[in-house]
């Protein structure tokens, strides 16, 4: 790889991990684990309001990190891939490793 592109996706990588330094979008993307929600489910499970959720998910889906899908009225959410469930858990097990 030369050094810009290298530089570039090194850049690209910080930008990635700056959506993990936010715990409410950490609390989220854990909420998504297991189950697609909706805006509500996920509001109701982290006891915040709706508005703050909806905020955090269109950072995290700009990202790439949450994708959604249109049920009637409902949105609702699930993790993009499994690369997010792995970084994920591989930061919950290198924490639990002390």
């Amino acid at each position: 790889m030369n050094k810009k592109k290298n530089e570039n996706t090194l850049f690209d990588v910080a930008e990635l991990f700056k959506n993990f330094s936010d715990s409410t979008r950490i609390r989220i993307l854990y909420c998504l684990i297991e189950n697609e929600r909706s805006v509500s489910e996920i509001a109701s499970l982290l006891n915040m309001n709706q508005s703050a959720i909806s905020h955090q998910l269109r950072l995290l889906k700009n990202s790439k990190l949450v994708k959604n899908r249109r049920d009637g009225k409902t949105i609702y959410y699930s993790l993009d891939d499994d690369h997010v469930y792995n970084i994920i858990y591989q930061g919950i097990e290198h924490i639990n490793e002390r």
